[in-house]
């Protein structure tokens, strides 16, 4: 079977999973049952393949070690929370647990208990933070999954056991495999689940032109950076494009947050590469001494915050006289990501379009990172109706410190270029690729992309509206007012011949015509 048909195999299957819970539930809560029951599967297989090629040597199995040899506990435990960053014993395995559900055994209580102790196994261990509560979005106590245990135990029986005929393949394809499951399935999610998919789903097409921008002339990257990182997908697109080392990220949102780490682990990501932390990026910055060499981000449009008068001596604030407006935190997550920015380091921001023509604060600060730091490499509008849950027209914002085109700002308007699929619109693989070749190329299109200059945007007032630099008016054939005259007249006479019918079969019917 091809790559494609097991790719759609395999959605088949989740999609069935998702069918058990639905109903008793919305895409917002199923979600965290499925990706936590796939991640507990997943860290299950991985210990099990991890530690029984570690007893190669030893002729055993982890199952036959942990059960037979009390010396072998304390050195397996020791070894798999060193290496994979937690440990979990064999009774609490994903196919222990499998084995009694198909025996119609009650599973919830060892379920529960193997959740916790995955967490519980990396206390006071370097991976303490990227284990700690990553399944407390699975409530097997919730009482949408029935009204009594036998129900609630049946119900997540069915799921355990559809999960279970789904093959991995951990050995040969893991990423691959693991990566469309779960991309997948947070898709599924973000369609259906309306405007709180934007808080962390951006579609793959867009985390695609970001990762290729911010990657541009690059093969690694040393630290790789979102400060709205939602559930990792930007961070670790990124990782296609170039090798990262490390990356770094923060989320508000607890379920949200929980995913990021789950889809890091998933995608094979060390525990020691990545660290994701939890809380508002603009309150309550947790990397704040940090420079990276790639940025990219989704913020929430138009998102409120605090504006507090004590970020005018905030170092990522302070300098450009005013903040970003209380209702509009746009330009308040452009001015933390570019403090965060390494000299000679690329940032990519999906913003709405607002940010370039709003006056008032927003228009001081887009002044002065034009006139007085020169940072805007380009402006790429995009399609509307491209986001899960809003319709509204985006763009890309690509800035840096170091600029090679200093004289210029590229506009590029990709707003027209797009294929519509039910009520959503999407990228092409060839429309993606004509922003990220004219971005590279700096390539002026007619009706598609410019090059303005510096005196040309001071001319604008600093106003970035893409229209003003990048015209796609398409000049009408001439009217021909005659023929219009002439069209007016045939249409008149044709109306007079219609109420004379009219009036005929009034009569005829002896009613009085309407005419």
């Amino acid at each position: 079977m091809s790559d494609e048909g097991n790719k759609q195999q395999l959605e088949q299957k989740l999609w069935a999973i998702a069918d058990i819970l639905r109903g008793s539930m919305d895409a917002n809560e199923y979600k965290n049952y499925i990706l936590g029951f796939i991640f507990y599967k997943y860290l299950s297989e991985k210990i099990v393949t991890f530690l029984n090629k570690e007893l190669e040597q030893d002729e055993l199995t982890f199952k036959q070690a942990y059960e037979t040899d009390d010396e072998y506990k304390e050195i397996l435990e020791e070894e798999s929370v060193e290496t994979l960053g937690y440990f979990l014993e064999p009774k609490y395995l994903f196919e222990t647990i499998v084995e009694k559900a198909k025996i119609n055994e009650f599973i919830l209580e060892d379920l529960e208990r193997a959740l916790k102790k995955i967490g519980d196994s990396a206390a006071g261990s370097e991976s303490e933070d990227d284990f700690e509560n990553l399944f407390e979005d699975v409530d097997l106590k919730s009482s949408k999954l029935g009204k009594t245990p036998d129900e609630k135990n049946k119900k997540i029986s069915e799921v355990i056991l559809k999960l279970s005929e789904i093959d991995f393949k951990l050995e040969d394809t893991e990423r691959d495999i693991l990566g469309d499951a779960y991309e997948y399935l947070i898709g599924q999610f973000a369609s259906s689940a309306g405007k709180k998919a934007g808080e962390f789903y951006t579609p793959q097409e867009v985390s695609k032109i970001l990762a290729k921008i911010v990657t541009t002339g690059k093969t690694k990257i040393k630290k790789a950076y979102d400060p709205t990182c939602g559930s990792g997908s930007l961070l670790l697109r990124i990782s296609k494009e170039a090798k990262v080392a490390d990356f770094y990220g923060q989320e508000l949102n607890q379920t949200t947050y929980n995913l990021a780490r789950m889809n890091m682990i998933l995608h094979d990501i060390p525990f020691d590469d990545f660290d994701i932390k939890r809380g508002d990026s603009l309150e309550h910055p947790q990397h704040i001494d940090m420079q990276f060499d790639a940025i990219v981000a989704n913020p929430p449009f138009s998102a409120k915050w605090s504006s507090d008068k004590k970020f005018n001596e905030d170092p990522r604030f302070s300098e450009y006289g005013k903040l970003a407006p209380k209702s509009k935190a746009d330009y308040a997550f452009v001015q933390h990501m570019i403090y965060h920015l390494s000299e000679d380091g690329c940032m990519a921001v999906v913003l709405p379009h607002g940010a370039l023509f709003r006056g008032a604060a927003e228009e001081k600060i887009r002044t002065h990172l034009i006139k007085n730091k020169n940072y805007i490499d380009a402006i790429i509008g995009l399609p509307a109706n491209i986001f899960y849950g809003t319709s509204i027209p985006t763009l890309i914002m690509v800035l840096k410190k170091c600029r090679n085109n200093e004289d210029d700002i590229l506009f590029i308007d990709a707003s027209q270029e797009y294929e519509k699929i039910k009520n959503q619109n999407k990228l092409r693989p060839e429309d993606i690729e004509k922003i990220v070749t004219t971005y590279k190329n700096r390539e002026e299109i007619e009706k598609y992309s410019h090059k303005a200059t510096i005196e040309e945007i001071e001319e604008n007032d600093y106003n970035l509206n893409i229209p003003r630099y990048v015209d796609t008016f398409e000049e009408e054939e001439p009217i021909d007012l005659d023929e219009v005259v002439r069209e007016i007249r045939k249409i008149d006479e044709e109306m007079k011949e219609v109420d004379a019918k009219i009036i005929k079969y009034c009569k005829e019917l002896g009613i009085e015509p309407p005419i």
